[in-house]
């Protein structure tokens, strides 16, 4: 079998761009004892991405130049040599970034199948995505019932699944921020979040007080750098921040100026954990059974923004680093036959 992949041509300055990318076609090579050839049938780019396309020692080696990247996908198994694994199953594997790929069968999950769920949620609020927002609030920030939660990055897959979690778990008030008029009120409206701003309107500071009077418990983290500094500002004593990304600082090229309050946390006692979904993955069907059965209730809703064919996947990473994304954002390759 042929597969198109998208490799990494250049390592980007700044912001990536679509000279930094190379799409070629490969031939596979034939299974071996053990190996799967899977089609790709939907695939995800995430911000972390961003940070392995630098060549720095990191918690995850950088990719490669002039080698296919990779990432989560959903696919269908079209010829299997491992035991237990039919030709027709579907799976999740990280050999995304192509059409098709030979996979380890000890790399893969088997998906099951849930009424009025779509595969594609396996890449986001029911995979890497959701487990972040659930292990990251429940665990990291150690979320309780009554607290006030603030989520940045709200509209995106994490935060989205991070604000209507909280809220569902009992928060006393669930405030997001996102970066355009139409999210926020995504998140009032449809996510039924408590309050909600636009980053881009003014100082975060002063929007957060307005959404926040009484100040927040818990805040989840996906921006970093002025949403940091106004979470701090604003946290109550014994205040909790789970730091699971700084988009905003994924493309710079100077140092971020860090939040200057620091000295904030000595007296609120305030606790900031940075935390990776890996050491949470012992959680994963309990999360699976948890929010899958929120979503098929309807007590908890997603949104995917899908564009279709591997040739626009470099379009559609860096569309999600610019925000263009409401929820997850999805490359489509095709359906499960």
């Amino acid at each position: 079998m042929t597969s198109r992949e998208v490799q990494l041509a250049a390592r980007p300055q700044g912001a990536p761009r679509p000279s930094d990318f190379h799409l070629t076609d490969v031939t596979l090579p034939p299974l071996e004892s053990g190996q799967l050839l899977v089609r790709n049938l939907y695939l995800t780019v995430d911000p972390y991405m961003r940070g392995r396309m630098n060549d720095v020692k990191s918690y995850t080696p950088p990719f490669a130049l002039n080698a296919p990247m990779t990432g989560g996908a959903v696919g269908q198994v079209v010829e299997s040599r491992a035991e237990g694994i039919e030709a027709g199953t579907l799976v999740l594997h990280e050999l995304g970034w192509r059409t098709a790929a030979v996979v380890d069968a000890a790399k893969v999950r088997t998906l099951p199948s849930l009424p009025g769920v779509p595969l594609s949620a396996y890449l986001g609020v029911l995979g890497m995505p959701g487990l972040t927002a659930y292990a990251g609030l429940l665990r990291v920030a150690e979320f309780k019932a009554g607290d006030a939660v603030f989520v940045s990055g709200a509209a995106g897959a994490v935060g989205s699944a991070v604000g209507q979690i909280a809220r569902l778990k009992g928060a006393s008030r669930v405030i997001g921020s996102a970066g355009s008029a139409d999210k926020v009120q995504h998140l009032l409206n449809d996510l039924k979040f408590d309050a909600a701003f636009n980053y881009k309107d003014g100082p975060v500071a002063a929007q957060l007080r307005q959404a926040a009077p009484d100040g927040i418990d818990v805040y989840f983290d996906n921006v970093g750098g002025e949403h940091l500094e106004a979470a701090i500002s604003s946290m109550n004593l014994h205040g909790r921040a789970a730091i699971c990304g700084m988009i905003s600082q994924y493309n710079a090229t100077e140092p971020n100026a860090a939040p200057r309050n620091l000295a904030q946390l000595i007296g609120k006692q305030l606790t900031l954990r940075g935390f990776l979904v890996s050491p949470y993955y012992s959680m994963f069907n309990e999360f699976v059974a948890e929010v899958g059965g929120w979503i098929a209730s309807g007590q908890l809703r997603f949104e995917e923004t899908v564009v279709d064919g591997i040739d626009a996947m470099p379009d559609a990473f860096m569309g999600m680093l610019q925000g263009q994304n409401t929820g997850k954002m999805i490359v489509r390759l095709g359906e499960a036959e």
